[in-house]
């Protein structure tokens, strides 16, 4: 009897923790919600047929950054996608059902939606530049368009850094 109620209690307390949280689940709520705003300013015939929704949602996809990118591939919207989950996105659209309700049947069926995390941008006007690892410096430089070939000095990539972070206004390094 003692065995089943530790069974009873493990298997709850698992349940407890692979349970939804919308505040995890950043990319898929981020991403709908702004295709959302897109269907909104449609006509009603495409706001409402999940068909047209799905048309879009693929046009959607091919423009997209990086962590977009690899939602829709999770949920079937790309070319190279291995599943096709988009009904579960689109029908529900169409009904005006909330993104956040969305994306929590959406992890029910694949959790590793939620596990999608945009990164986080550093802002050069305030941080220490060279206090930065040139992992991060390389990835600002990557974000803003540009590269530093044949840098081999840390100190290199700060100046780059440095330049963007003048440009964008910043008064003092």
């Amino acid at each position: 009897m003692h065995f089943i109620q530790t069974v009873l209690l493990l298997s709850s307390v698992l349940l407890a923790a692979a349970k939804y949280d919308p505040a995890k689940c950043e990319v898929c709520i981020t991403f709908l919600s702004k295709f959302r705003t897109t269907l909104d300013g449609l006509d009603g015939a495409v706001q409402n047929d999940h068909n047209k929704i799905d048309k879009e949602l693929r046009k959607a996809c091919k423009t997209t950054q990086p962590k977009d990118e690899r939602f829709c591939w999770y949920i079937g919207a790309t070319d190279t996608s291995a599943t096709g989950m988009t009904q579960l996105v689109t029908k529900p659209l169409a009904f005006h059902k909330p993104v956040e309700k969305i994306c929590g049947d959406l992890y029910k069926k694949d959790s590793q939606i939620c596990d999608l995390k945009y990164e986080k941008k550093v802002d050069l006007k305030t941080v220490n530049i060279k206090k930065l690892k040139v992992k991060e410096l390389k990835k600002i430089l990557e974000q803003h368009g540009q590269d530093c070939k044949g840098c081999t000095e840390k100190s290199e990539y700060v100046k780059k850094v440095e330049a963007i972070a003048l440009a964008q206004g910043r008064t003092e390094l």
